[in-house]
């Protein structure tokens, strides 16, 4: 389910499953007001049931928000594993694959996009939030081992450090500029471009280059 800044596919508490109901209020409320910008009780009127309810499900707002975010962390954690898809046919072609899958999901996705990295959620005080948002980058750093395996041996820098490099850009960009919501700034390329040269330029100061190929 897709969710704008006004309009929603459905609204309330009208098929029995007070969870999912919670969770659809929530991430519209997000899509409306932000991730910081409603209340538990907010949570409960939008679905349409009294402020006592949702503590049959949640311990509080932030149980809430780290539910909607392990949901967006899975869908997120898939679309990165088929983009990148073991790196086929090539290493650097499946590494912008992955990019732009990350760039897209924050544009369909920006409701979930901002209960995983906006809302401030503890990601050690829930422990299969904290698996699924591992399980996202794992791909990432898998796909930066390739890169660094492709560079000499002497000086070849820890693959950790390019994922975490590589994903600061990518999720800066999409955050700043490929978000689906009120909050993306403009830019006078798209966004896809942006995060190509940017890691063009990156790549470059470590010796690789777009023309490099490994299967």
């Amino acid at each position: 389910m897709r969710w704008g800044k006004r309009g929603h596919a459905s609204r309330g508490y009208h098929h029995g499953n007070l969870k999912e109901a919670l969770v659809n209020a929530a991430l519209a409320l997000i899509a409306e007001k932000g991730a910081a910008g409603f209340t538990f009780a907010d949570a409960a009127r939008w679905a349409g049931v009294s402020p006592a309810a949702p503590y049959r499900h949640f311990r509080d707002r932030d149980a809430l928000l780290a539910d909607v975010a392990r949901r967006g962390f899975e869908e997120f954690s898939a679309a990165l594993a088929k983009a990148w898809d073991d790196g086929k046919p090539d290493v650097m072609t499946a590494f912008d694959r992955l990019g732009k899958s990350y760039l897209a999901f924050a544009k369909r996705e920006p409701a979930y996009y901002s209960a995983m990295f906006e809302a401030g959620v503890a990601l050690d005080t829930d422990r299969e939030l904290r698996e699924v948002s591992e399980n996202a980058f794992a791909v990432l750093r898998a796909a930066s081992e390739q890169l660094v395996a492709m560079m000499p041996s002497q000086g070849r820098p820890p693959a950790l450090m390019v994922a975490l490099h590589i994903w600061s850009m990518t999720h800066g960009i999409a955050s700043l500029f490929a978000r689906g919501d009120a909050a993306r700034r403009k830019l006078p390329m798209s966004p896809e471009e942006l995060l190509e040269a940017a890691v063009l330029i990156y790549l470059r100061g470590l010796g690789l280059n777009a023309s490099t190929r490994r299967r």
